[in-house]
């Protein structure tokens, strides 16, 4: 039994530690949401977001889809590609839908530049679990 009580506090501190690791990131991702004690990578945490659909943001009302638009994508030309590859039609496309296709990748993108600081903090976080557990 002392083991199992081991382990969940092993697993406690490992979870402690990444919220308060994602707390300190630039995102628009809300990251410590997804602190999972099984992650142990970068990739892990990626597929996470993913399929929390993290990476998703949407902007409604016109007016602020405008601004988001005006202020990333000026000419259009990305928002418009990135609709044309998930295959959307001209005519079902509005300020809102652009916008909201555009925050998302930014969305991923950001998160992409924060891979080797992600990878660095679960490399350090593996090799103290590996040495705790060569302890025990």
């Amino acid at each position: 039994m002392k083991t199992n009580n081991t382990t969940q506090t092993a697993e406690e501190t490992r979870l402690t530690a990444m919220k308060t690791f994602y707390a300190t990131l630039t995102s628009e991702i809300d990251l410590p949401y997804f602190a999972d004690a099984s992650h142990e990578s970068f990739e892990d945490l990626r597929e996470a977001i993913q399929d929390g659909n993290g990476f998703d943001i949407e902007i409604i009302y016109y007016s602020r889809a405008m601004e988001y638009l005006t202020a990333n994508d000026t000419s259009l030309r990305t928002s418009l590609e990135l609709a044309q590859d998930m295959g959307y039609e001209p005519k079902s496309l509005s300020s809102e839908i652009l916008a909201s296709i555009l925050a998302s990748e930014n969305s991923r993108s950001e998160f992409e530049e924060l891979e080797t600081e992600i990878t660095e903090f679960f490399d350090k976080l593996n090799e103290e679990r590996d040495a705790a557990e060569e302890t025990v």
